[in-house]
């Protein structure tokens, strides 16, 4: 298998070198829609002849028209929809309950990829009160992949897949004011980096909880910098200098430089390399990117979001804020 892979490693290319692990395998994807991340990563392993692509996102009708693509493209490979919304407990448990209590056809899920999130969105609460960017990019996730769990370790591989990001360079998690204050001091490229700090803390966890003892992976990931959908809402001529003034006022260097920006087909490929790469078992809890583990001495890693105490710190408050323990 060729080696090392490089930020121009593309997703044919891993497809290539990972169709033998990939082909009969079921994966549950969220955030899966037209030319997202999710969307074309699910689409680049369907040449692979997975068992299941299950495919979760808010919108049903991206959803089906998402799943009719998948169909029309590889006839062979089984497509399932799960209509879901991250930022809605309410919403994840009613999910979870699907998967668990009706799917009797799909007994195990090899992989699931915690692809679905929101970028430095306007200050709102989720219906349970939850900074939107807490609720869906962590607290929907956390509660769904628990919820899950049992078909999770009943494959004989099971590996989850946490999307993050470099931004999480913007926030470590705050655990004592979570909320901004009620708004009050509210930033959302702070949210966003809290959001993702929590992505990177919760992969470091199901390690660390399930790796042993279940022989579970979970990898957290930054994908790079890719123009989706994710931005669309964003006047990029303003935002630019406020993420650049984030990053300032931490010390941060990232936003003072120009972006160089990927395309998809090798934005998605850390997907690929985190859901499949069979020599990162030793690296169980570990934060990739540019299909690779990071190195804290090239790579934008901040040690809040890889400490093992804060990991099991956010694991305690999620529980509590989900109103469920999940004791592995």
């Amino acid at each position: 298998m060729p080696a090392p892979y490089t930020t121009h490693t593309t997703t044919d290319e891993l497809v290539s070198d990972y169709a033998a692990l990939i082909e009969g395998k079921v994966i549950l994807t969220t955030g899966v829609s037209s030319g997202s991340l999710g969307g074309f990563f699910v689409q680049s392993i369907a040449k692979a002849k997975p068992a299941w692509l299950v495919l979760a996102a808010r919108n049903a009708d991206k959803l089906a028209n998402m799943a009719a693509e998948i169909t029309t493209a590889q006839p062979k490979v089984q497509v399932r929809t799960l209509q879901v919304d991250l930022g809605s407990l309410k919403s994840v448990q009613e999910a979870a309950a699907q998967v668990n209590n009706t799917w009797d056809d799909i007994p195990v899920i090899d992989v699931l990829v915690n692809n679905a999130g929101i970028m430095a969105v306007d200050y709102q609460l989720s219906v349970e009160g939850f900074e939107s960017h807490l609720a869906t990019n962590h607290l929907g996730p956390f509660l769904f992949t628990n919820l899950i769990m049992k078909k999770i370790v009943a494959a004989r591989e099971p590996r989850i897949v946490v999307v993050s990001s470099d931004g999480h360079r913007l926030n470590p998690f705050r655990f004592h004011d979570y909320n901004f204050n009620d708004g009050k001091t509210y930033d959302r490229w702070y949210a966003y980096g809290q959001s993702k700090t929590a992505n990177m803390l919760f992969a470091i966890s199901l390690a660390r909880k399930l790796g042993t003892k279940h022989n579970l992976q979970a990898f957290s990931l930054h994908p790079g910098v890719i123009w989706t959908n994710l931005g669309n809402h964003l006047d990029w001529s303003v935002e630019l200098d406020e993420l650049r003034n984030a990053d300032k006022s931490l010390g941060n260097p990232e936003g003072w430089r120009d972006f160089e920006a990927k395309p998809l087909e090798r934005g998605a490929a850390t997907h690929i390399y985190a859901a499949f790469d069979p020599c990162l078992k030793a690296k169980n809890g570990a934060y990739l990117i540019d299909c690779h583990v990071s190195d804290p001495l090239v790579d934008t890693v901040l040690p809040w979001a890889t400490h093992s105490f804060e990991a099991e710190r956010l694991w305690r408050l999620s529980e509590k804020l989900v109103r469920q323990e999940f004791p592995y």
